[in-house]
């Protein structure tokens, strides 16, 4: 090629220089043009984890404030990530936004991914120190930590000494929302209704039990019915606690009518209450003991009452930090293993 066919530094006429952030790169003559592609400062995990608190979340401007961004910045990781993808991934409803059917498979698929991690440090230095110095945050009812957690709570002390462990009293919603917003590694407890966003795995059922006086006229019945109990007043824990509703749903079911003399909560309140007269009551069997049925009638109403589990309860696609996965092999080894958070468990069936 002549001198005169090239420019002062030597690049071939014809050739094209494609401006880049970043710096320039040259393609030849006639070459089809580079698919123009969203670039937006940061990288994939950052456009991720804005994703996920916003579907968390349910508006861009909280899951600003909770990644300490303005909301036009967690607008454009959004933007850039559903055009890298090539999906819409959120729609507006009303003053919320929630995921599409693309959406709502990458939330799937990233939770995991994310939280893994993001706790890939804490992970791997509780691993290499062998839990020594880690941290565990258990949601429980009062009747579980009383009754079904103390062999738990001894084996895992006698293992894992260096573990601090905080049980936290909580029923109900304030359970669920401690869950849900990541301040507990996990639940234990009873549930009738599981939320989709969690996971449910029951490990002891127990029977409900009538508790009356010793010498009290149900006491003295070959066969208690249902309708044996109408006369007398129940002790009942409070109506938000699932006892109660569940109590409640039977005899409506049943169209047996009944009567709550006291409400309190905590069975050996309840169990105290009875054995003085008070009044009588159902109550799961996973409280009442030999010392009980020393000062109380006990009689199993399996025949009308179902039984109550206790069990296990995660958010869904959440990674069990090591010292949670030790807890909970504890209670039974393998409880939502990885395969968890893409095959239907016991509360999707």
């Amino acid at each position: 090629m002549k001198q005169d066919e090239r420019n002062p530094r030597g690049r071939a006429r014809g050739a094209r220089k494609v401006e880049r952030r970043g710096g320039a790169r040259r393609e030849p003559a006639g070459a089809a043009p580079t698919p123009p592609r969203f670039y937006y400062k940061g990288s994939r995990l950052k456009q991720l984890r804005a994703f996920l608190m916003i579907v968390k979340l349910g508006t861009l401007s909280r899951a600003a404030e909770a990644l300490f961004l303005s909301q036009p910045s967690i607008s454009l990781q959004l933007r850039a990530l559903e055009q890298e993808l090539g999906a819409t991934l959120i729609e507006r409803r009303r003053r919320r936004v929630a995921p599409t059917r693309e959406g709502q498979a990458l939330y799937d698929l990233a939770l995991p991914l994310v939280e893994g991690l993001d706790q890939l440090d804490q992970r791997f230095h509780a691993l290499r120190s062998g839990l020594a110095g880690g941290e565990l945050h258990v949601a429980a009812g009062t009747s579980t930590i009383q009754y079904l957690l103390p062999g738990f709570v001894a084996a895992f002390r006698e293992q894992h000494p260096g573990v601090k462990l905080q049980l936290h009293n909580v029923t109900g919603k304030d359970g669920l929302a401690l869950l849900r917003s990541d301040q507990v590694d996990f639940a234990i407890g009873s549930m009738l209704d599981v939320p989709n966003d969690l996971s449910y795995e029951p490990v002891q059922s127990y029977d409900p039990m009538l508790i009356t006086p010793p010498d009290h006229p149900l006491a003295k019945l070959a066969d208690v019915r249902l309708e044996d109990l109408s006369p007398y007043g129940l002790i009942l824990p409070p109506q938000r606690l699932t006892t109660y509703r569940l109590v409640d749903l039977i005899f409506q079911q049943r169209k047996v009518p009944f009567r709550v003399a006291i409400e309190v909560g905590g069975w050996e309140v309840i169990k105290q209450y009875v054995a003085l007269g008070l009044g009588i009551s159902i109550v799961t069997g996973i409280c009442i003991g030999a010392e009980d049925r020393a000062r109380l009638a006990v009689r199993n109403m399996s025949a009308y009452f179902p039984q109550r589990s206790y069990g296990v309860v995660v958010r869904k696609g959440k990674y069990l930090s090591s010292e949670a996965r030790a807890f909970v092999d504890l209670v039974r080894p393998g409880l939502f293993m990885r395969r968890d958070y893409w095959e239907a468990g016991h509360s999707e069936r």
